[in-house]
């Protein structure tokens, strides 16, 4: 559901002033800074998002505690699924591949991709910058999984300069109308288990920016994850790290201390979010930046299963490749240390592009994936 281009921006020097704020808050939640110089490592991604203007430094959070992360998000249990692997995925009875197998039930695919993607749990995402109506809608997701007994799995992708002016560019048009969409969010998520997988792309795909807007999106990033946190303290938030093909390890562990990853409010990363690394390779990359991350002991990973089966392909081409197929089902039982989970981020058959329009579900391509 996305793509990944390039993009400068020259930040107006007015901003200086408020930018010390911010990285004056992010010091005091407890984050390193570190910024990373260009020079970034191969990526075979793919996106879909509409264009944003230039982002002003965030406002600085008034909610937060003088310790950056509010009491709860501190003193709430936090059970992690390698406690609870009798968890499961929510399945949303609302998307793409559900509605074109209602709508085809003679098609000589249908049975394929209803029994091989559609009758499984996938991400729900939010990438429309709807502030009127987002608290509605993910709470009519929250509430849903809440009244199955199911752990729901949500998307936050409106982050300002998303995707860098490139096929999925668009968010938000600021990191102030960001931030007011985040406080509505976050009001959605209820009391009960919840997985939010904040914003892919947005922390390995920084050296499309400049520093200060680079600095200005991390510190976004840290507040956003402390407020969802303090909305809802068994929310488990992973942060962006790329995936095996795209930096190294200690590089995505700099750029997500900033971001707030190794924070209390942070349940860790994930990776391979719309890509196609085999599950193995993925294992060890994540180990290695959790490792150079450091943070609390039980932060883990969650990795996109869901078109690896077949492992990237040999030319690096990442929009709708030929011969990939699923991968593992969504699980939050990996029986793998540090592996908190394996599920379908980018929904199976859903075009990066080249297959259909950016986004939308294309059952050739579905059907390629599933047989």
């Amino acid at each position: 559901m996305r793509g990944l281009r390039e993009r400068r921006a020259v930040r107006p020097g007015a901003r200086v002033a408020v930018a010390s704020v911010v990285v004056a808050l992010a010091l005091a939640a407890g984050l390193v800074a570190v910024l990373g110089g260009g020079g970034g490592e191969g990526r075979d991604t793919g996106r879909t998002r509409p264009e944003a203007g230039r982002t002003p430094a965030p406002r600085a959070p008034a909610s937060s505690s003088p310790s950056g992360v509010p009491s709860a998000a501190r003193t709430a249990p936090s059970p992690t699924w390698r406690q609870q692997q009798a968890a499961r995925p929510y399945l949303h009875p609302d998307s793409q591949v559900l509605d074109w197998v209602r709508a085809n039930p003679g098609d000589s695919r249908r049975a394929v991709i209803e029994s091989r993607i559609a009758g499984r749990p996938a991400a729900v995402w939010f990438a429309e910058y709807t502030p009127e109506t987002i608290t509605s809608r993910v709470r009519a997701v929250t509430s849903a999984a809440a009244a199955e007994g199911r752990v729901p799995v949500l998307v936050p992708y409106t982050i300002p300069d998303r995707d860098c002016g490139g096929a999925s560019q668009g968010g938000a048009p600021d990191p102030d109308a960001y931030a007011g969409w985040i406080d509505r969010f976050a009001a959605g998520l209820g009391h009960g288990e919840v997985v939010v997988v904040l914003e892919p792309d947005s922390i390995a795909q920084t050296d499309c920016l400049s520093e200060d807007r680079r600095a200005d999106r991390l510190a976004l990033l840290a507040h956003a994850g402390r407020v969802l946190k303090a909305a809802n303290p068994m929310t488990r938030i992973y942060y962006d790290a790329g995936h095996s093909g795209w930096h190294a390890p200690a590089r995505q562990a700099a750029l997500l201390r900033q971001a707030g990853a190794a924070s209390a409010a942070s349940a860790g990363i994930f990776s391979n979010v719309s890509n196609f690394r085999l599950t193995a390779d993925e294992i060890a990359y994540d180990r290695q930046v959790l490792d150079a991350l450091g943070g609390p002991s039980d932060l883990g990973a969650v990795i996109d299963t869901s078109r690896n089966g077949n492992g990237p392909p040999a030319d690096g081409q990442w929009c709708d490749p030929d011969g990939r197929r699923i991968g593992r089902a969504p699980t939050f039982d990996t029986k793998e240390a540090r592996i908190d989970a394996y599920l379908w981020v980018k929904l199976p058959g859903e075009s990066d592009g080249c297959k259909g329009a950016p986004g939308a579900f294309s059952p050739s391509y579905a059907y390629e994936l599933a047989r």
